[in-house]
């Protein structure tokens, strides 16, 4: 019996449906379409990708549940623009606003926040650093409903914890949240990891196909879904970290752009296009690496020798052989993650109080914040 090599073991690790739709268009560019349908606009520095897996063999060809997912891409965020923020904030809200519609969530019903990741572990702390943030309700409609006013939804919020610190897992903490508090929908914000450095800090992503708390870094545990909790369940994921596979294996690619700017350059001369050093601007700003300033395979081969020579998934399973029986494939995060994760933890949050309560404008929702 001939033996198979298990090849799901190198799978490039990353929770956000964009990558793995991504993903599924370079295995199969024609097939990877089936079932799924996808549309991306660009404005003012902000990338939207609306996707919806609509048949059980688009979601198994993509490698994610049935359900909507819509993805904000904001490579400038890591900069600290004030004014990008708040433009963030206005399309996050927006977006999230016409996700609730279309799910059938009115203005009247109930929410439950659900802050998922450990707060004394910084990349996985964008959870609860939103529950910290967003406007509670539902105490104010219970013990004084006469003194809100109109505009306003009942809206609580719990930070759970992980299951190393509490012993509890995260699902039953929040089943048993529901059962006394009966909210109409969950909404639960957690950490993500992605397969891009770009996309780390700098990208959201909402979806209606739940959530598995601690599946960034590998530690799936029991989901939270409409079909385990039995009311919808939106996700709003921030991808903090990548593993070290990802970053060796974007040197790599980084490497190859340059070095094959470098090399048509040399043929067709452009002193006013060349890049300093490194060819990529300060974090934040938009990688300026094209798909035409990367060398052709006899190129590659030229350049890095046996390793130019190998596809990408070639080249992740040779990282992954390396570093893992040494103990490197480490989860990684920015060094000014602090920073990072403050900032779009708050852009997250004022989004969702400007999209659950209508009597919150853009320009009071700081008011909340911290």
């Amino acid at each position: 019996m001939e033996n198979k090599l298990d090849l799901s073991v190198y799978n490039i690790r990353t929770d956000l449906a964009l990558e793995a739709r991504e993903l599924a268009s370079e295995r199969e560019p024609e097939a990877a379409m089936n079932g799924v349908q996808f549309h991306t606009e660009e404005e003012n520095g902000i990338t939207v990708s609306m996707m919806t897996i609509d048949t059980d063999e688009g979601a198994q060809r993509i490698g994610k549940a049935k359900g909507r997912y819509v993805t904000l891409e904001v490579p400038g965020l890591r900069s600290h623009d004030s004014e990008l923020q708040d433009r963030v904030t206005t399309r996050f809200a927006r977006e999230f606003g016409e996700f609730l519609k279309e799910i059938g969530i009115t203005e009247k019903q109930s929410a439950l926040i659900v802050g998922l990741g450990n707060w004394n572990v910084t990349p996985d702390a964008v959870g609860p650093i939103v529950v910290e943030n967003v406007l509670v309700t539902r105490h104010l409609f219970q013990l004084m409903p006469e003194q809100v006013e109109d505009g306003y939804r009942p809206v609580s919020a719990i930070s759970p914890g992980v299951l190393g610190t509490t012993g509890i897992e995260t699902s039953e903490i929040v089943h048993g949240v529901i059962e006394k508090a009966k909210p109409d929908f969950i909404i639960a914000i957690d950490a993500l990891a992605s397969r891009a450095l770009e996309r780390v800090n700098t990208t959201i992503q909402i979806s209606d196909a739940g959530i598995s708390p601690g599946s960034g870094v590998g530690n799936k545990r029991k989901p939270l879904t409409k079909e385990a909790l039995g009311i919808p369940v939106i996700a709003v994921g921030v991808p903090t970290v990548v593993d070290a596979v990802t970053i060796v294996h974007d040197t790599i690619t980084y490497l190859l752009g340059h070095l094959g700017r470098q090399v048509k350059e040399a043929k067709n001369p452009r002193p006013s296009s060349r890049l300093a050093p490194g060819g990529f601007s300060f974090p934040g700003k938009v990688k300026r690496y094209t798909e035409d300033d990367m060398p052709t395979q006899e190129e590659k081969q030229a350049i890095l020798g046996m390793i130019g020579s190998l596809e990408e998934q070639e080249t992740r399973q040779l990282i992954h052989e390396v570093l893992v029986p040494l103990g490197h494939n480490l989860i990684v995060t920015p060094k000014e993650v602090d920073d990072y994760v403050e900032d779009i933890a708050n852009v997250v949050a004022s989004g969702l109080n400007a999209a659950l309560h209508r009597a919150v404008n853009m320009d009071s929702t700081s008011a909340y914040t911290h």
